[in-house]
């Protein structure tokens, strides 16, 4: 081999190299291996547009001194096919009742929270995650976001509606029996509920 013939292969690898850490530089691993995107310039100026996409909130709807476990009343517990008693989930670090309707397949649960937070905290702030996929939306005309991981076998989705200053309603339908609701189907049942949630608020304020 000639010394110009080891300098051009020399060459090819180290490219090839620097190729490779530029496909990487733009991905990160999720905790469970996963990859996905880094935060960049560009990232953060579409988060800020989705906050710009938000309406504004049209009253305020505290949720201090709710009991989220009677947020439905028996109509609506009929509408979202709830078979079980409703329960104070164990202590976390925000209030919250559990909805299971287990009565048939496929078998789901909603989850309610009320979380001391505005919703650019899931945007921009320390509650957003890389790995999570954030769209907004209205819900009953208060400015809601969709919250859900996109990759993978899809378990659950989490609509967030932010209801008073400082104050975020959260409803999160979860797949107990899995393989069975596609993203779609759970975030739909997610904003449904979240809807039904609101509208008690509504008619309690």
């Amino acid at each position: 081999m000639t010394a110009a013939s080891t300098v051009r292969n020399r060459k090819v690898r180290i490219t090839g190299g620097v190729l490779a850490t530029v496909a990487l530089a733009g991905c990160s691993a999720g905790t469970d291996g996963t990859p996905y995107p880094v935060e960049t310039a560009a990232t953060a100026a579409s988060q800020s547009a989705k906050a710009a996409q938000l309406p504004q909130r049209p009253a305020d709807l505290s949720l201090r001194g709710v009991d989220l476990c009677a947020v439905f009343p028996q109509v609506q517990l009929d509408a979202l096919k709830i078979t079980s008693l409703p329960r104070a989930a164990p202590e976390g670090a925000d209030p919250t009742c559990v909805f299971d309707a287990d009565g048939a397949e496929p078998v789901h649960s909603y989850h309610v929270r009320a979380v001391p937070s505005d919703l650019d905290q899931w945007i921009t702030g320390a509650r957003k995650k890389n790995s999570m996929t954030t769209e907004p939306k209205s819900i009953g005309g208060y400015p809601a976001l969709t919250n859900y991981r996109a990759a993978g076998d899809p378990a659950d989705c989490e609509t967030l509606v932010g209801v008073a200053k400082g104050q975020t309603l959260a409803v999160q339908t979860f797949a107990i029996t899995r393989g069975k609701l596609t993203q779609p189907q759970l975030c739909d049942m997610s904003a449904h509920a979240a809807d039904l949630a609101l509208q008690s608020l509504k008619a309690s304020n």
